[in-house]
């Protein structure tokens, strides 16, 4: 682009962008165009742009112009002359005041930022006048509008710079800033009070006190503001909110500031229509905003540019950016003893508040009051009072100036009365804060337990009452059937889920607090919805085999419908309750946990009786999945109380069992005749855990020893009866196993009948793989095996497993023995299916689970033939094979063999101590060159961790003397064998640290970090002459190129553990030889760099002195890539 002036040269651009963003425009032609603009700009261009920037109309030759002065000041400012300096210093915020009212919005704010730019690099030495003329600006009645941009925008840019400043730099700026805070906020604090004052209609008069009794009405209304001053306030608010999230609290946040700030905020809770339409997104947009503007070369029809006139501020806006400012300073947990009075004030103005939101009148409800309201504002009033409980409750609660109880009365309104679930949610969790804040003080306080809950007894009582009413149809029908039961989000719950989850939080933490209030309240709520649920049976007609439920009128069925929703609630809560009726209060409660118990034992009989789920209704496809929900909830609930039957069983253990008994027969009475594979696989499922907790939590003697129970067995072990689903037929083979292995509650061993009892585990276990063991006679049909019995029968085999693992040792040796032939027969199978992943990925899986539980049952012998067995199964082809299917099957398979010889290497003793060399082998020799140079992180973590796990649990495999014998007898003496194998092992864990996953880095570091902790890993010889600098190398080149940044701090703590070995040798040795090394920096600035690496010893300055190491580095290397060729450094 070679013209012969300036305004051809002008001209030329202005057709070049307009032909780049037309919409006709190739991709090609826009390459070429882009390659004419993004050459490094020389100086006479740079002047050129002063010239377009001054003289153009077009948009985008403007934006094009400024970000040639961007790139020129964060990029090559160095290298610039001081009176080409000067001259942009001088030129550009001329430019801005003679043309800021007729730029465009995001023109304005790019060059703002520009300027800005400038004093970054060179305010106050080289840019004096930069933060004064910013403050003469505010102060001038015409420009206050620019100058609280290029405040903000300095805020923004000064306060927390990017990595293109040194640390000293960033320093300086950071001190300079604060220097100036109190005079910035008195200006923008008279900004508010003048427009204020200006527009009020009387004279201003405080809010009243809170406890004050004055009516929320007595308060000045609000004032209608200009244009132009709306503008002022919404800048000044802006500047306040972005400074209040970095400078510390202090006086300099005056009351005069805060009640100003407060006055604003009363903009968002006293509008009474929302607004029609969004405010500009040239006016809203923040100061560095870069908008892509229109195609048009130069301003557009009717496109305002500059000044105050005919522009509208969302007045909601106001109250929105001022409770912004609020919450900045209220999330600061670190509280000045001088400012606790400020916050003091804050809470009552917000007390003020919180009662305009909450009044009511003849004109309207709370409720029509909040729907008219800024969402946005109500989302940052919510956020307030979230942090104003969680944060500063504990400072306010006791102070007699500020009524806790009445805000509680306010809140309540407010909660119960919000337009949107979302506004509901945050509420009840802002409950629940304070109830854990209740609790926990109730706990650090016993003596006062009582005062403090009767001074807020009343309150919680309200709100147990309100959000049970809440979850109820019959109260609340119109805002539930609002939620969504189908979408699942991403907790896996839908909206429904969700909101019934929070509310019955909210409940079970009242009742905590509460149990006896609590309970009068919720159950007989409770009673009257299982009044209506007992009651259908009189309205069963029964017609040859089927059953018909004879309510058919519309409004019965809706009424029915409400209320079984609504005990399906309850009973959920009932439930969650559980647990509040054991432990210490057991004997307390008894009776009202008694009286839970039997209506369950009961509801769930009636269900399982008249077989309620089969039944034919008016309206089915709402009617009856409701009946089926309502059973399924009550043996889910009856479940949950299997603790509080465990108890029970202790208690009367030596006494009349009868009333337990008859509990525990009726509850196996209810579930059994649902475990059939006609049922309704909810319903199924419920009965299976159900069936699962008796065996595994309740264990009584006589268990399996109920006729219901007995039916469960022979119903499972016929083949002739029809398979449950996978997941059913696992818990209920679970449970059956259980109820045979597991000893039985509160019996001393003697007492545990394992004789007559150890043979009905192999029976079970005999009939449960009667398919899958009938291969062994015929090694030819291995081929021909139906995988779908091997998929069937391990699963359900590991699970048996799993559940028994903690136990006691002869339960574990009783399954063992009763597994063995299945053992025995998989073992050989696993040879003929290693190249089916599918099949090997399931037999690896339940022995992984073997070894897991059983490897001492197992014995040595055996044990040591299955990993003989795989290792010689898993060849280096076999592996390659396997792990090169990104992904697959083949990966989990390989991945599963690892976990397995995980679990070997950590075994005590000298049984499996032969297998290491070849263990070791495989790791290093067979999967690790497979994997190394793969992005792929599949099989990596596994590896790395088995690798972990040999060195951390054989460290005399390689270092002979423990840590502390090294120690005592000096480090030089300390015996190594296996050298090789050792030093391959950390030069793997060194690789990874070259390599992007951040997950495999993060895992090998913190294992690194463990072998140092548990055995002095950098203190051993090897390491620390020959590995530990390199450690160190690597470590910190990571932090220079950026790549692990969300790891920086664990990487320094390593660093510093690594150098904190010989900290004379690192200071003296490494980091010159470190500096020297670096690249792109000179002999001056790696000795600043030396220099400014202080010889600390304690852990936060040594991290500060690396992070201003590696920030300075990378500032030094983006000076010098900047300054042009033959520049000579001083």
């Amino acid at each position: 682009m070679i013209t012969t002036g300036k305004e051809s040269s002008l001209r030329a651009l202005e057709s070049l962008m307009t032909e780049f963003f037309h919409s006709c425009t190739t991709n090609e032609r826009k390459r070429e165009i882009g390659e004419c603009g993004s050459a490094v700009p020389n100086l006479i261009w740079v002047r050129c742009c002063l010239y377009f920037l001054s003289n153009t109309r077009n948009e985008y030759v403007m934006m094009y112009s400024l970000t040639v002065f961007e790139n020129l000041v964060n990029k090559m400012w160095l290298g610039v002359a001081s009176q080409d300096k000067m001259e942009l210093c001088s030129c550009l915020p001329k430019l801005l005041l003679a043309q800021h009212k007729a730029m465009p919005f995001f023109i304005r704010n790019k060059l703002c930022k520009v300027i800005v730019d400038i004093g970054r690099q060179d305010w106050p030495m080289f840019y004096h006048d930069f933060f004064t003329n910013t403050l003469q600006l505010i102060q001038s009645p015409t420009m206050s509008s620019l100058g609280l941009v290029l405040l903000k925008t300095s805020s923004e840019e000064l306060a927390c710079p990017r990595e293109d400043l040194s640390m000293a730099r960033k320093d300086e700026l950071r001190k300079l800033l604060l220097e100036q805070v109190p005079t910035v906020l008195g200006l923008l604090t008279g900004i508010l009070e003048t427009i204020w004052d200006k527009h009020s209609v009387t004279a201003a008069t405080p809010p009243p006190s809170p406890t004050s009794g004055e009516s929320v009405g007595d308060a000045t209304p609000i004032p209608s503001l200009d244009d132009d001053s709306e503008q002022l306030c919404y800048l000044a608010l802006e500047c306040l909110a972005h400074l209040f999230s970095w400078i510390p609290l202090s006086t300099s946040i005056t009351p005069s500031l805060l009640a100003s700030i407060f006055h604003f905020a009363r903009f968002g809770c006293d509008l009474r229509v929302k607004p029609k339409t969004p405010p500009s997104i040239y006016l809203l947009s923040s100061s560095n905003g870069e908008h892509a503007p229109p195609a048009n070369g130069g301003g557009r029809p009717g496109h305002q540019t500059g000044g105050g006139s005919g522009r509208q501020v969302d007045r909601s806006r106001l109250g929105v950016l001022a409770m912004t400012c609020i919450n900045e300073l209220v999330s600061k947990n670190c509280v000045p003893l001088d400012f606790e009075e400020y916050l003091l004030r804050m809470f009552q103005q917000t007390f003020f508040m919180l009662q305009r939101l909450t009044r009511e009148n003849n004109a309207h409800t709370v409720k029509s009051w909040l729907q008219e309201l800024d969402e946005s504002y109500l989302e940052k009033f919510t956020d307030f009072l979230r942090l104003f409980v969680s944060v500063h409750l504990r400072r306010i609660e006791s102070n007699a100036q500020f009524p806790v109880v009445e805000f509680l009365a306010l809140l309540f309104k407010y909660t119960f009365n919000q337009p949107t679930h979302e506004g509901y949610f945050a509420c009840l969790d802002i409950w629940s804060i304070f109830l854990d804040y209740l609790t926990t003080k109730i706990k650090s306080r016993l003596g006062d337990r009582d005062s403090v809950l009767n001074r807020y007894k009343d309150a919680l009582v309200l709100l147990l009452r309100e959000v049970l009413n809440r979850i109820q149809f019959r109260y609340n029908q119109a805002q539930l059937e609002e939620l969504d039961d189908e979408t699942l989000d991403d907790d896996q719950q839908t909206e429904w889920q969700r909101y019934l989850r929070q509310s019955l939080e909210v409940v079970a933490k009242v009742m905590e607090l509460l149990p006896s209030h609590a309970f009068a309240t919720f159950f007989p709520v409770l009673q009257e919805d299982l009044d209506v649920y007992l009651g259908l049976q009189q309205f069963i007609v029964t017609s040859g085999r089927s059953q018909r439920l004879n309510i058919t009128a519309e409004n019965d069925c809706r009424r029915l419908h409400c209320a079984l929703r609504d005990l399906s609630s309850l009973l959920q809560a009932v439930g969650r309750l559980a647990a509040y009726f054991i432990g210490d209060v057991f004997t307390a409660r008894f009776s009202d946990a008694l009286a839970v118990v039997e209506r369950l034992v009961e509801v769930t009989c009636y269900g399982s009786q008249i077989s309620l789920y089969d039944l034919e209704t008016a309206v089915p496809s709402v009617l009856k999945p409701d009946l089926i929900d309502v059973h399924a909830q009550s043996l889910a609930a009856l479940q949950a109380y299997s603790h509080w039957l465990a108890q029970f069983y202790n208690e009367v253990q030596r006494h009349n069992q009868s009333r337990f008994i008859s509990l525990v027969t009726s509850t196996m009475d209810a579930t059994t005749p649902l475990i059939t594979a006609k049922v309704p696989e909810k319903l199924l499922l419920s009965a299976c855990h159900l069936m699962l907790s008796m065996a595994t939590t309740v264990r009584p003697v006589f268990l399996v020893t109920l006729p219901a129970v007995q039916n469960i067995f022979n119903r499972i072990t016929e083949s002739q009866t029809r398979r449950l689903p996978q997941e059913a037929h696992m818990l209920v083979c679970r449970a059956l196993s259980n109820m045979l292995l597991l000893p039985w509650s509160n019996l001393p061993e003697s007492e545990q009948q394992w004789q007559t009892r150890s043979s009905s585990p192999a029976s079970l276990l005999a009939a449960l793989t009667r398919h899958y063991r009938t291969v062994i006679p015929y090694p030819p049909n291995y081929l021909f095996f139906p995988k779908a019995v091997l998929h069937q029968t391990l699963p359900v085999l590991r699970d048996i497993v799993d559940s028994i693992s903690e136990e006691s040792t002869k339960s574990r040796q009783i399954c063992y023995q009763s597994l063995q032939e299945s053992v025995q027969v998989s073992l050989g199978l696993f040879p003929v299916f290693i190249q089916q992943p599918d099949v090997t990925d399931e037999m690896l899986s339940f022995f992984f689970t073997l070894f897991q539980g059983l490897r001492v049952q197992m014995g040595v012998l055996f044990t040591g033939q299955i990993i003989h067995t795989f290792l010689s199964m898993f060849t280096r082809e076999q592996l390659a094979a396997s792990i090169l299917q990104e992904g697959s099957a083949g990966c989990r398979v390989v991945e599963k063999f690892l976990k397995i010889l995980q679990v070997v290497v950590q075994e005590p003793g000298q049984s499996f101590k032969p297998f290491l060399p070849s263990i070791i082998f495989l790791c290093m020799e067979q999967v690790y060159p497979i994997v190394a140079e793969r992005s792929s992180p599949d099989v990596k973590a596994e590896m790395f961790e088995l690798l972990y796990q040999v060195l951390h649990h054989n460290w005399r495999y390689f270092f002979k003397t423990s840590a502390l014998a090294s120690v005592q007898r000096g480090l030089a003496e300390e015996a190594m064998e296996n050298e090789a194998q050792f030093s391959a092992a950390m030069q793997a864990f060194g690789q990874s640290f070259l390599q992007p996953d951040i997950h495999i880095f993060k895992q090998n570091l913190s294992y690194l970090e463990s072998l140092n902790s548990k055995h002095k890993l950098y203190h051993r010889k090897l390491f620390r002459t020959s590995m530990l600098f390199h450690f160190i190398n690597v470590l910190l080149q990571v932090l220079l190129h950026k790549s692990h940044d969300l790891l920086q701090e664990e990487i320094a703590l390593a660093v510093y553990n690594m150098a904190s070995v010989d900290f004379g040798a690192f200071y003296s040795a490494f980091m010159p030889e470190f500096l020297n090394g670096c690249q792109s920096v000179d002999a001056n600035q790696r000795a600043v760099l030396c220099r400014n690496f202080k010889l600390e010893r304690d852990l936060p300055s040594f991290t500060q002195s690396v992070h201003r190491l590696v920030n300075d580095l990378h500032y030094y290397r983006l000076c010098n890539s900047s300054l042009p060729t033959g520049t000579v450094k001083l």
